[in-house]
């Protein structure tokens, strides 16, 4: 698993402009970014929100979370809610970076702490390898979204 995969696909996101629409969802553009922020500091150490997911489901979720299968359109993450939050970021463009800079923070903290598991609010407890696995997938997920 290439380690740079999650900045190539953030990288992707830098020719979305705010007027885009989504394939499926309510999400703006800059909603999924800042939804993607979110996701990325639940597995860098910043965020804790807690995982929902019966614990007797989380095997067959973590299958899931490695099989070839896409993540579900139009799903509502109980730890989110079907409401869209109110934006944080002034724009687009801040959003996008703040991604980047929690991404780099992903990377640091997994790099001195090999053995950490973080919990994710769908999957449970995940190692660094696990977390990529995520992030790779729920990035493509939303890049799919919004045609990317």
């Amino acid at each position: 698993m290439d380690n740079n995969l999650i900045y190539h696909k953030i990288d992707k996101l830098k020719i979305l402009n705010s007027e885009k629409k989504p394939l499926w969802g309510k999400m703006t553009a800059q909603h999924m970014v800042e939804h993607l922020i979110i996701a990325v500091k639940s597995g860098n150490g910043s965020l804790t929100i807690e995982c929902t997911t019966p614990e007797e489901r989380l095997p067959i979720l973590k299958r899931f979370l490695f099989s070839n299968r896409p993540f579900p359109k139009n799903y509502i993450n109980p730890s989110i809610g079907k409401d869209l939050k109110p934006l944080e970021f002034e724009n687009l463009n801040s959003a996008i970076q703040s991604l980047k800079n929690e991404t780099d923070k992903f990377y640091a903290y997994f790099k001195n702490k090999n053995d950490a598991k973080l919990i994710n609010p769908t999957y449970g407890e995940l190692d660094f390898k696990e977390w990529l696995q995520f992030h790779e997938r729920h990035f493509d997920h939303h890049l799919e979204q919004f045609g990317l």
